[in-house]
């Protein structure tokens, strides 16, 4: 039997993060499954994770590892014209395209420097809430573990189904999916420009990333013909050239794609409720973001923040601390909810189109 305070699932943003700031008080053990962080969608963050990172005490490790900065959004959103907005008059400065591996690992090796033990490939096999704790049965390698502790917190993702026993139940506001992918970027044309653009079954993303490389990503929703697309890098490609600006922005940086590509689900969906009889929620397996809204690795990493406060009162008898953490996730999905709407309602060239009409509604989880 191993003993822990907290057993944490996931190891992600989310689940790193909540480690991380858990770990100096309280004896943290995080299961993951995969052995290492793989290449995957999602690497824009605003300028606000400068002050996030620097509270956490990851600045400095942050900046060494030379992640690219964004300094302009150009968008094709609205309207044929290309539209762009700069960091100038941000306040908290210009945001950052990641690498995505060099970030994650920055996070576990936090974790683990600050007393985590971070146990992977592991998984839980079996769950159980016996006699005001967890009783887990754990897959390691080609070991069965068993593991006890007062709280589990849920960060394995927005497909997660660990809390459904206990009375989480995931609620997606829609379909959306994501086809990606990756390759060089021979020429560093648009360096520091993110570019979107709408289309009648979606909409697109392509940025620059560390390294002289560039990602593709195209979004539409699950049911549609153009989700086909999404599962061939080849048809993908196709698929963009059909976008006169879209096609510029790729062939002025040439874009070569390789083999890392993919296909993720990007639906908005929550977790109800987002903590409850010890246990909670972070990141993405709580509240997952639209990639529209460039918000979901922050949101990933306040929540872990805010869920490692949340165990460390909890676990010092605080009646209080997960109905407040509760509390404060709701507060955020009404605003996302609501900037959500206004965003996709900015659109309207395309509202006979499936995709488009279905955004348009006022209640998108009819959708």
């Amino acid at each position: 039997m191993i003993e822990a305070d907290v057993v944490v699932v996931g190891c992600g943003p989310a689940g790193a993060t909540t480690a991380l700031n858990l770990a100096p008080f309280r004896r943290v053990l995080v299961l993951e499954r995969n052995a290492a962080p793989a290449p995957r969608i999602g690497e824009s963050v605003p300028g606000a994770i400068r002050r996030l990172l620097a509270d956490m005490g990851l600045w400095d490790a942050f900046a060494a590892d030379h992640h690219a900065p964004c300094y302009a959004r150009r968008s094709v959103w609205g309207g044929a014209a290309a539209d762009e907005q700069d960091s100038i008059r941000d306040p908290l400065g210009h945001g950052w395209h990641l690498d995505r591996v060099r970030f994650e690992t920055m996070l576990r090796t936090a974790a683990t420097a600050r007393g985590a033990a971070v146990l992977s490939p592991a998984h839980p096999i079996g769950v159980a809430w016996e006699h005001g704790a967890w009783q887990l049965r754990v897959a390691y390698r080609d070991q069965r573990l068993l593991v006890r502790a007062p709280l589990l917190i849920d960060a394995g993702g927005r497909s997660s189904t660990l809390l459904r026993p206990f009375g989480g139940q995931r609620n997606a506001g829609d379909k959306l999916l994501c086809g990606w992918v990756q390759g060089t970027a021979r020429r560093a044309a648009d360096a520091g420009v993110t570019f979107t653009a709408a289309e009648p079954e979606g909409w697109w993303y392509t940025a620059p990333l560390p390294g002289g490389r560039r990602v593709l990503a195209f979004h539409t929703d699950a049911d549609l013909g153009a989700a086909s697309d999404t599962r061939s890098a080849t048809a993908l490609l196709a698929r963009a050239a059909r976008l006169p600006e879209l096609g510029a922005v790729l062939a002025a940086s040439g874009f070569a794609p390789d083999a890392s590509s993919g296909v993720c689900a990007a639906h908005s969906a929550a977790l109800a409720p987002p903590a409850g009889e010890g246990w909670l929620a972070a990141g993405d397996a709580a509240l997952a973001f639209d990639p529209l809204s460039s918000q979901g690795l922050f949101h990933a990493l306040y929540t872990g923040l805010a869920a490692a406060e949340a165990a460390h009162r909890h676990l010092d008898g605080d009646a209080a601390a997960l109905p407040e953490y509760a509390t404060g996730l709701a507060a955020i999905r009404q605003a996302y909810d609501d900037h959500l709407v206004a965003w996709y309602g900015q659109e309207r060239r395309f509202t006979a189109q499936p995709f488009w009409r279905r955004r348009h509604n006022e209640d998108r989880r009819d959708a």
